[in-house]
């Protein structure tokens, strides 16, 4: 029989072959008849599509696939509802800085003339929550797969949205030369920048880093030296304290003597970390976004008393905050260049960062006999160093951000811009997908598990055996906190009691139900044998979390 020719490739082969060559192997979504062919096109090039059961999980299972890979997480999803299910997720990608590609299904525009079902125009709602938006189109199938890869991935990353009409997606494609733009190389600033850096640097007896998301993100980039690396020699040479926000926990492993961990959020932590920040001479924001940060950390410092170096890779549009030199460049290598030259001195002398510290460990306890810190506690003492982890929205991820302490970049995967809830157990899944023997442990308030607790049949469907534990409280409860303070009465914030556990077997998977120390314990160590997933249901009272956060 004679073998029939290859078939031209067509317009979503195009697409789906660049989006392979970034590295990506996975894509998550709910298909509709108008992204068939987008589908059978990723499945052709290699990349594994991932059905959920829900948009929303499904961009936050990219997510976490992006967090062990590197290569940009996709979402598809079909026209009309299906691509507005994605719509929070997405906004979380834009705001946390997360490199994504979007693809929904579209009408032709013709048809779309006069055929109103379910057509809306997708790049108006996508335009304010994305990096950019296209409509994939037959002539420039390669220019705008090669511009969304590496927009999304450039500067600050972010989500990137391209429209597919049905029929472009099936449109075969002349043979050509794929559309590549050579990558752009790491940055430092000019001589007289650095000099006057480098002076700023010798001259500081009390200087302190703020390390955030941008420093995170370009720690991927494998042309450089690791970012944690870099940031470990030069604190180490020049006995710099670090803070982080939550986002780059880890860049300096927690149990460091000069890590101070993670800021911005908790009320307690500030009041530790904000006066420690305003005796220094000088503050180095390495990749420090404040998109993350609350309100106490908008004009934190003295500008004139003392000095400020941003570097950034974007810049200062937020005005959280004006610093004395502001550098647009490449975080890893403007460190490096920063202490050539430089002579270290003896910092901090009056042995101000140990007592911060100790006074975050006192803030902070973790001897209670039951409770949100008891419960993680166990976990990160029971769990092993290496386990990833992730937090959804509320009271427990501030205490949660606080106490669960990272030895490795994202080793705490959360939604710390949006702040939306209902991420942390896809985002444990789609990380689970990518290291199925790794131990990855999800944290959810009771009322953010239900909102995605049909996702637990695709961890059954899929066999993985990621840990999600619940805070069971029956309350909203940093909302029901924030009604208490203002002396407002109870309404809307609690809700029943439901087992969780049973959820958990229900759907395929084993489940506890724990109220000790002891007992979670116990089912921590059987949920790291079993051969599948285990919903814990750590039962909790309400108002557990006062004065803790």
């Amino acid at each position: 029989m004679t073998a029939l020719p290859p078939s031209p490739p067509r317009a979503a082969d195009i697409l789906a072959e660049r989006l392979y060559d970034e590295g990506c192997r996975l894509a998550f979504g709910m298909p509709g008849g108008e992204v068939l062919t987008l589908v059978d096109a990723l499945e052709r090039a290699g990349i594994r599509f991932v059905l959920c059961k829900h948009e929303n999980a499904a961009a936050f299972m990219a997510e976490g696939a992006w967090h062990r890979t590197g290569a940009p997480g996709i979402l598809v999803a079909t026209v009309g509802p299906g691509a507005l299910n994605g719509v929070n997720a997405v906004a979380n990608a834009h705001q946390d800085r997360v490199p994504m590609i979007v693809l929904s299904g579209c009408v032709d525009a013709d048809e779309a003339q006069t055929y109103t079902h379910q057509v809306l125009d997708q790049s108006q709602v996508f335009a304010p929550i994305t990096k950019a938006t296209f409509t994939l189109s037959t002539g420039a199938a390669s220019v705008i797969a090669d511009k969304a890869v590496t927009i999304a991935t450039e500067g600050r990353p972010g989500p990137v949205h391209i429209d597919v009409p049905i029929t472009v997606a099936d449109t075969p494609m002349a043979p050509g030369i794929p559309t590549r733009r050579a990558p752009a190389v790491p940055v430092i600033p000019a001589p007289a920048v650095l000099a006057e850096m480098r002076a700023h640097l010798a001259a500081a007896e009390r200087p302190v880093l703020i390390v955030g998301v941008d420093a995170l993100n370009q720690g991927f980039d494998t042309r450089h030296m690791d970012m944690s690396e870099r940031l470990r020699a030069f604190v180490e040479a020049f006995h710099v304290p670090v803070i982080t926000t939550y986002k780059a926990k880890g860049l300096l492993p927690e149990d460091h003597v000069m890590a101070l961990g993670g800021a911005g959020l908790s009320p307690k932590a500030d009041a530790i970390l904000l006066p420690l920040v305003q005796r220094a001479d000088l503050i180095i924001g390495l990749g420090y976004d404040p998109i993350e940060m609350r309100t106490g950390w908008r004009d934190f410092y003295f500008p004139g008393i003392q000095t400020m170096i941003d570097i950034t890779a974007a810049p200062n549009h937020h005005y959280m905050h004006q610093a004395t030199v502001n550098v647009i460049g490449d975080c890893a290598a403007t460190l490096a260049a920063l202490s050539e030259g430089v002579t270290p001195r003896k910092t901090w002398t009056g042995g101000e960062v140990q007592a911060a510290k100790s006074a975050l460990a006192a803030a902070f306890p973790r001897d209670d006999t039951w409770g949100p810190a008891a419960v993680i506690d166990v976990c990160r003492s029971t769990l092993p160093r290496d386990t990833l982890a992730t937090a959804d929205s509320g009271a427990h991820r501030i205490l949660l951000s606080q106490m669960w302490e990272c030895y490795a970049p994202r080793g705490l995967m959360q939604s710390s811009a949006l702040c939306t809830m209902g991420c942390a157990i896809p985002l444990a899944m789609g990380a689970q997908i990518v290291e199925p023997e790794r131990t990855v442990v999800s944290f959810s308030g009771d009322a953010g598990f239900l909102m995605v607790a049909g996702e637990l049949s695709t961890a059954a469907e899929l066999k993985l055996k990621t840990i999600f534990v619940v805070f069971v409280d029956a309350s909203l409860s940093l909302i029901e906190l924030k009604q208490r303070q203002r002396q407002l009465n109870n309404a809307g914030v609690d809700f029943a009691r439901h087992d969780f556990a049973a959820m958990g077997r229900a759907f395929g998977g084993t489940g506890h139900t724990v109220s000790s120390r002891e007992e979670l314990e116990a089912a921590l160590t059987v949920a790291q044998s079993a051969e599948t997933f285990t919903v814990i249901a750590a039962v909790i009272e309400r108002g557990a979390y006062d004065g803790r956060i």
